[in-house]
């Protein structure tokens, strides 16, 4: 089987430790993770893990079921790139006098869908969002003019083929519904309860 890159895409509950648990599961099977990015979901309360490796598939399948025994672990996706929306954001500090002085440049950060962030004296930072590949050429491109600083986000992505894990959620939810919460009826009397 053939390596390439995956997008695993986890929703868990906001637990401490999770992602320790879950970066362990990668460095024992020597692993390397390409891009991590954790964020809330469209769901209160669950999280969102998306994690790029290049591995084979049969590779993949595996972590996915080992990240999906955790048990804050609601459900995990693995999809290639081709079956992603995904973008990544980078910031470029360039000295503002060369900007100003030289047209290519402006021209050049127009070309790629540059935007100013923060324009000092001394410096300007351009925001641009894209794939890898795009980020990469506009690094290549400024380095000539003093690029001073770089920086790029990890990997954001949403599934094309997925009516979303919110929808799934509410199936389970319709199908085995959770029984009533019951009420700790010392809750209120806790003074009472714990003094000695």
């Amino acid at each position: 089987m053939e390596r390439q890159e995956y997008n695993i895409t986890a929703y868990t509950e906001n637990q401490v430790g999770l992602l320790n648990r879950i970066a362990i599961i990668f460095s024992r099977r020597k692993i390397n993770i390409e891009s991590l990015n954790v964020s809330p979901s469209e769901i209160e309360g669950i999280h969102r893990f998306n994690i790029v490796i290049v591995e084979t598939e049969e590779v993949v399948h595996k972590l996915a079921k080992q990240i999906e025994k955790q048990v804050e672990v609601l459900k995990v996706y693995f999809n290639p790139n081709q079956d992603v929306i995904w973008q990544e954001m980078a910031l470029y500090k360039v000295p503002t006098d060369v900007i100003a002085e030289k047209v290519l440049v402006e021209r050049l950060l127009r070309e790629n869908g540059a935007r100013a962030v923060v324009i000092r004296k001394d410096y300007t930072v351009f925001e641009t969002t894209g794939h890898r590949e795009e980020t990469d050429s506009l690094i290549k491109a400024l380095q000539p003019y003093g690029l001073i600083e770089f920086v790029r986000s990890a990997r954001i992505a949403i599934i094309k083929a997925s009516d979303g894990f919110h929808s799934k959620l509410q199936e389970f939810e319709r199908r085995e519904p959770s029984e009533e919460v019951a009420e700790n009826e010392f809750l209120n009397d806790r003074e009472q309860v714990f003094t000695m």
